[in-house]
């Protein structure tokens, strides 16, 4: 049985005390250590660049099946920009399978349907439930607070996981070419056996893998989380208004809480509110047209630090098609792999698809002959070449996952947000159930089971 054992990182400003049931393979064999120092630096069986979803659900997916990993982070904390996200049916399935799920149902609703509106007349264009059955079992949505989620998947990894002020600016390979150096912008250098790069839309990694810079789209969001002191009042269902070239939506989190976003087609105009919160609500609340007074004041409560801006960027799903997902021992999950627009609120949810995924076809490649392995210790030859299959086997499951929601969110977004006169008229009057069913038609997906056979 292969086993890493716990990182060594006593630098790590990471105290947890929680601590969660691991699975049996994680107890029934001698340990090998996964951090060591060397004269070139730190060693570590599996490095991953970033503590965002993608970053945290693949680290926990590893050490659920007793595989330890080192999550470098630029930032001084967890990042929870964005504030939420709709998380959706394949999404409860992934969190299931990495073992936290309950515990983030517990503080958050589950959303019934879906209401979309004009925002020129306020009338509604079309409603769907949430209730319909999916091929692999119940519909299931909530709203997640993203610093929740990140939390949870925190929690439950052992104390040293995540180094923060860990910036990656650079990557090379060592001269047996069975390592990647990994160069920190504080000087000091990982020495990787396995590099996974979970760092977003700016990724390092997917630089070095030759994947081009997404494009911007033309759009930007602004994003907000009001919170009200007592029950807010609105039934657990997706609010979305659309029209006039932009787009607006409304998700209760709990009773409490509620998340909402306003896209829009961004002008030069845009330098002068993108760093005013004070600037983006008055420009949220003077282009939401004809959307119902209680709705609008959940704008007006939300207080400005809990108000984002962010330019809109996506894959072109042309350039996945001939991408390299995987080289070698390095591969790529979530934003750095598939960034798309969030038209179809899906970049969080594939992320966690992404890190059962991974987690599986690694522990796959790193627990196979594993007793013959461990006799051949001095040969790194052997053992890289089944990690580089166990990146393949990831990329090649997810290629077609990755350009098939890039595609969907960007014709959702191009469709829905259109000023075009027969655009909107085939959205308002032909199109918003079919574009409504696609939500969930993307959302019935199982990544499969964490464990291996």
């Amino acid at each position: 049985m292969y086993m890493i054992d716990r990182l060594m990182c006593a630098s790590s400003p990471l105290k947890h005390t929680t601590k969660k049931k691991v699975s049996p393979m994680a107890s029934s064999s001698p340990t090998k250590n996964s951090l060591r120092n060397t004269m070139e630096g730190v060693e570590a069986e599996i490095v991953i660049v970033g503590a965002g979803i993608a970053g945290l659900a693949t680290s926990l997916g590893l050490h659920r099946l007793g595989i330890r990993s080192l999550v470098l982070e630029s930032s001084e904390s967890l990042r929870v920009s964005g504030f939420a996200f709709t998380t959706w049916t394949n999404a409860w399935r992934a969190l299931d399978e990495i073992g936290i799920g309950d515990a983030l149902r517990q503080q958050h609703d589950r959303l019934y349907g879906i209401v979309a509106s004009s925002i020129t007349s306020g009338l509604p264009t079309s409603e769907m439930s949430f209730t319909t059955k999916a091929s692999h079992g119940d519909h299931e949505v909530r709203c997640v607070r993203r610093k929740f989620l990140l939390e949870a998947l925190q929690n439950e990894l052992p104390s040293g996981t995540i180094r923060f002020s860990s910036k990656v600016v650079s990557i090379e390979e060592d001269s047996g070419g069975c390592f990647k150096m990994v160069h920190l912008a504080n000087g000091s250098v990982v020495k990787a056996k396995v590099l996974v790069g979970c760092d977003g839309v700016n990724s390092v990694v997917s630089k070095w893998l030759g994947f081009k810079k997404p494009a911007f789209v033309g759009r930007s969001a602004i994003r907000g989380f009001a919170d009200f002191k007592r029950s807010h009042g609105f039934e657990p269902k997706f609010l979305l208004f659309v029209g006039k070239g932009v787009r607006c939506g409304f998700v209760p989190c709990n009773e409490g809480t509620v998340y909402w976003f306003f896209t829009f087609a961004s002008s030069t105009k845009d330098k002068e509110i993108e760093k005013n919160s004070a600037k983006m609500k008055e420009f949220v609340l003077s282009n939401l047209g004809k959307v119902p007074d209680k709705v609008k004041a959940i704008v007006e409560i939300t207080e400005l630090d809990s108000i984002t801006y962010s330019p809109l960027r996506s894959g072109r799903p042309w350039e996945l098609l001939w991408a390299n997902i995987s080289k070698g021992n390095v591969c790529v999950t979530g934003d750095a792999f598939h960034p798309m627009t969030p038209d179809i609120r899906q970049g969080g949810c594939s992320a966690l698809e992404d890190g059962v995924v991974l987690a599986r076809c690694l522990a796959e490649a790193l627990m196979k002959n594993s007793s013959t392995a461990e006799a051949k210790e001095g040969d790194g030859k052997e053992e890289y070449e089944r990690i580089e299959m166990g990146m393949k086997k990831f990329a090649k499951e997810r290629k077609w996952r990755g350009i098939v929601l890039v595609c969907t969110a960007y014709m959702v977004g191009f469709v829905q947000q259109s000023n075009a006169v027969v655009v909107s008229f085939l959205r308002d009057k032909v199109l918003g159930s079919f574009m409504a069913g696609l939500l969930l038609k993307r959302a019935d997906f199982d990544c499969g089971k964490l464990s291996i056979s």
